[in-house]
Formats: structure tokens, C-alpha cells, sequence
């Protein structure tokens, strides 16, 4: 398979496994309450790795509004890679096209560690949506295909983001974005091994369109097309009204529903439809019973069913209680609504590593209030101010409730959504920078770190007793992290370890013990911090 090159590529690759692993420290004074949601401040690939331990594996649905790379968007390349290439590059901030070259070789070493490490965070059965605009489309497209596979590819998602012409255009219009989405994996045999997609529920104006009822015990139906486009030829012949005796059929190059047979029980039985007043064509009776629960969504979006941007601008407005919007081009909550409902179940999480307005709780609480859902998601935000003062500040507002003032100066309150959050910020590095562990680091923090990278999977905290953290694959995991200089492997440390024929992994400062001692219990000594693994 074609792959895409660009410069500063070989270092980029695995640059998601130099990344430093970080500690989270709540901060009650931004948080709402106690809770599964969180608010994380700080950058999004650091942030990505600090969740690792806890998320791994664990998340259904990503939604991400990176940088679209436009020139105008002042976007900074930092990350810290050991490349005389990509150093030329840091600290300075992307210009206009005309003015800087480069910048897709920057956007690309910026989302491609970031999309490896949201990929390890999400389930085997979860989905990603990505919106982009045409300047990073196809190469955004290209490192997915690298990344997830092309055979996980669902589908382009056009978002109509606008609802009238921009005259000063100096070509066309741009009235649309694109939402890029690939599964985990697909699935394919039916069995919902891999993502399956909802079904959207079904409008009023759908059902709307149910209005006879022939009084035959069925209920509702509509008049739909008795032909299909497979063509057999069993199933061409004529269907005579048997009011009229006129023969119709099929158009050319279809064909009718089912074969003779079953049409002609299908009239004894009322299920033909000939018109009002039985002089007419076939039709079927299609019975609202007989439809799906739901519609299947399809590839373009309009403003009408999802929003577009001007009512994101509007929305904000309304809840910061100003004439501007601290945003010039946020996304609507209808449109990542939309993204909920097809892509997870009511009680699954979403994760938005490029917060920015907070639209994505926001989404989560409202629709959450409106089905009676447990959905939780998790942000992350990396300006400090527009991670407390605009992102944690919103979805405070839209879960307890607000008010604002209309054009005539009349005051109207909203009602508060529900739910709460947590305000993490990214704390000190796991490991200091002379690669000894930071004394800083608790004995649960510990044990999530060492759990997550000996098994790639998430610790149990209820199951942590004493120095055991864990049991994975028929191998128990301890861990001696209790207090600096006292975490030996001694005889005193055996009597927290049974003596059975499981094998088990001990991590500790130092081992006291001898080789055959250390057989009889079936232990493996690790010492830290040298044999903790980096992830």
C-alpha cells in the first residue's frame, strides 16, 4: 500500500512512546463535584499518555477538532523531538501559506503521535470523528489509512458548517467541513466484534408520513414503491388492477418486490395499494410497524438536522452572557449530538483531546437530560485560561444552569442539564530526569503505572490489598512503594505473598532474598526504577 512521506517522518513515528509519562492532580477550586467526567489542563500528548494507565482500551467514542492548518489559525509546533529537522521548526508559529512551506510537515508531526496514542485508547468496538476542512483532508486521510488501516475506514461525513453564500469568496464559497471517521475495527460478520453503528431515532416528520389506515388491525401505513433496482427476471411480469383490469409494469431495468405468487396473495389480503380510488398503479402498504426502530445516517449533514456554526457563535453568546463569542469558528452541540447518538450506547465515554469550548460535555449533558443516559466524557484543553475560564466554565454553567438577557432586555433563565466534572491538570513526570522515580509519586499512582505496563490493561483499585495491585493471566503483581528506603523484598515482605504455584511479578527498591526462596514462591524480582517498564 502507498504510504505518505514528509519530512521529519522517521523521527515522528514512535515519538509517542519517548513521551513522558505524567501524574493528574485534581483541582477541587475548577471542579464541579466528584466525578467520572474530567477536564484535563495540559498538553493533549502529554495528557494522551497520562490517561493510559486508567483508559487504555476503555474509550468508545473520540471526537477531535484539531488545528484544520489554514495559516490563519497561529497554532504552535512544540513538541519536544530529538531531530535537527523538526528542531528547526520549534517555537515557531505556522504562518500563511505564502509565508511558510513547511507547515503540513508540521501538521503532520503534530497529529501523528497524538492519533497513534487516541488508537490505543480506544475499545476494539469504539469509532474516531475527526473534523477537518480541505487544506489536511487527503494527508489526514493518508496517516489514518497508517494508523488504523484503510479497511477500517467508515466514512467522509460533509457537514454543511454554513447557510448562506460568503459573496467575498475569492473562488467558491466554502459552505462545508468534512468529519473524517474510522473505527477501531470494523465489524464485519454481524456478531458486534467492532464498531457497529446506531441507528438514528426517527423524526416526527418521518412518522408523519404514516397517515392512512385501511382499519385492517395493522395501524399506520404510507404508499411506497412496489419495484427495486435488482433485477430478476422472475419477478418481471404484470401486475393487472383488478378494478380496472389495466396491466402495469415494472420500469425498465427493474423489477417487482417478490415474485407473482406473493403480489397476488398481497392484493387478496389488501397489502396492494391502487390508489384512493382503486383506478391507480401498485403500491405497496408500507405499515409503520414494519420499519426500523431508526433511520440510517448518511454521509452529508445539513445545518437544519445538526447546526451550523453561526449557532455555535450564538450558543456561546447566550451562555457567557456577551456580544462576541470567545470562539470564531466553535461547533454546534447538535452536531456532536449527531456524533453520539451513532456512535455509542448511553452509557459509554467520549473523549475530545482538543476541547477548546467545551461543545462535546456539553453535548454529553444535554443529551444525557434528554434520554435519561449515563454517557461520560473526558477533555482535554491545553490553554490554561481556556481550560478554566471557557472550557470548565461552560459546561459549569449548562449543567447547573443560566441566565441571560435578550435584544429587548428581558431576562430568561435556563434550566440547568445535570452532572458534574473534575479539573485535572498534568502533573510532575513518573521518572526524574536522572531516571529515578519522582519522590512526589503515590503508592496507587505506582501501582496503576506498573499494572498498566506489565499487562496493558487497567487496574482494579478495589482489588489492591497490601502490595498485591493486581492478577492478570494467571500472574499476580505486587508492588513495594510504600515508604522511601523501607521497600525491600525481605522475609518481613513474604508474608503479604502466598506461597502457592501462581507466578508472581514483585517490583521493590532491593531484594534481600535468596534464589531459592525466590523459586519457591514463584517470584520475579523487578527492581525500581530501572525494570519499570515505559510505555
Amino acid at each position: 500500500m502507498p504510504s505518505l512521506n514528509w519530512i521529519g517522518k522517521e523521527k515522528i513515528v514512535n515519538h509517542d512512546k519517548d513521551v513522558p509519562f505524567r501524574l493528574m492532580r485534581k483541582n477541587k477550586k475548577y471542579s464541579l463535584g466528584n466525578s467520572e467526567n474530567l477536564i484535563l489542563e495540559g498538553d493533549n500528548l502529554e495528557a494522551l499518555k497520562a490517561l493510559m494507565p486508567f483508559y487504555y482500551g476503555k474509550i468508545k467514542c473520540i471526537y477531535i477538532d484539531p488545528p484544520y492548518n489554514t495559516g490563519n489559525e497561529k497554532w504552535v509546533y512544540n513538541d519536544k523531538v530529538n531531530s535537527p529537522k523538526i528542531k528547526e521548526w520549534l517555537g515557531k508559529v505556522v504562518g500563511p501559506e505564502d509565508e511558510d512551506l513547511t507547515r503540513h510537515d508540521k501538521w503532520l508531526c503534530m497529529m501523528y503521535p497524538r492519533l497513534k496514542l487516541l488508537r490505543d485508547l480506544l475499545s476494539d468496538d469504539g469509532v474516531i470523528f475527526i473534523s477537518i476542512d480541505d487544506t489536511e483532508h487527503c494527508y489526514l486521510k493518508q496517516i489514518l489509512d497508517d494508523i488504523f488501516g484503510p479497511e477500517n475506514f467508515v466514512a467522509n461525513i460533509i457537514w454543511q458548517k454554513k447557510y448562506a453564500a460568503s459573496n467575498d469568496a475569492k473562488y467558491f464559497s466554502d459552505s462545508h467541513d468534512f468529519i473524517v471517521c474510522y473505527a477501531k475495527k470494523k465489524n464485519k460478520n454481524g456478531d458486534r466484534n467492532g464498531w457497529v453503528r446506531n441507528l438514528l431515532p426517527r423524526t416526527d416528520k418521518q412518522d408523519s408520513l404514516y397517515k392512512y389506515d385501511s382499519g385492517d388491525g395493522k395501524g399506520l401505513w404510507r404508499p411506497d414503491n412496489l419495484t427495486v433496482k435488482t433485477y430478476s427476471k422472475e419477478y418481471d411480469y404484470p401486475i393487472t388492477n383488478p378494478k380496472t383490469g389495466k396491466k402495469y409494469y415494472p420500469t425498465q431495468g427493474r423489477c417487482w418486490l417478490s415474485n407473482k405468487k406473493t403480489i397476488l396473495k398481497w392484493i387478496d389480503e389488501g397489502r396492494i395499494f391502487f390508489g384512493k380510488d382503486g383506478k391507480g398503479a401498485p403500491q405497496l402498504k408500507r405499515y409503520l410497524n414494519e420499519v426500523q426502530s431508526g433511520t440510517v445516517p448518511m454521509t452529508i449533514w445539513s445545518y437544519e438536522e445538526v447546526g451550523h456554526t453561526d449557532e455555535a457563535r450564538k450558543e456561546l453568546k447566550i451562555i457567557f452572557r456577551d456580544t462576541k463569542s470567545p470562539f470564531e469558528n466553535p461547533k454546534p452541540t447538535r452536531l456532536i449530538k449527531r456524533i453520539l447518538q451513532v456512535a455509542m450506547g448511553q452509557n459509554d465515554l467520549i473523549l475530545d483531546s482538543f476541547a477548546g469550548s467545551g461543545t462535546t460535555a456539553h453535548a454529553v449533558l444535554d443529551l444525557n437530560k434528554e434520554d435519561g443516559g449515563n454517557r461520560k466524557f473526558i477533555l482535554v484543553e491545553l490553554e490554561k485560561n481556556i481550560a478554566k475560564n471557557i472550557t470548565a466554565e461552560r459546561v459549569k454553567r449548562v449543567a447547573k444552569g443560566y441566565s441571560y438577557k435578550t435584544g429587548k432586555g428581558k431576562t430568561v433563565k435556563v434550566a440547568g442539564l445535570g452532572g458534574n466534572f473534575e479539573y485535572v491538570e498534568l502533573g510532575p513526570a513518573l521518572f526524574s530526569a536522572d531516571g529515578n522515580i519522582n519522590e512526589k509519586v503515590s503508592f496507587e499512582e505506582m501501582a496503576s503505572y506498573v499494572y498498566f505496563t506489565e499487562t496493558l490493561s487497567n487496574i482494579e483499585k478495589r482489588r489492591i490489598k497490601g502490595i498485591f495491585i493486581g492478577e492478570y493471566n494467571d500472574t499476580e503483581y505486587h508492588v513495594l512503594f510504600k515508604k522511601k528506603g523501607d521497600n525491600v523484598l525481605n522475609r518481613a515482605a513474604l508474608k503479604g505473598i502466598k506461597k502457592d504455584e501462581k507466578r508472581k511479578v514483585v517490583y521493590a527498591d532491593k531484594c534481600l532474598l535468596g534464589k531459592e526462596i525466590l523459586e519457591q514462591y514463584g517470584i520475579a524480582f523487578k527492581q525500581i526504577p530501572y525494570q519499570v517498564r515505559v510505555y
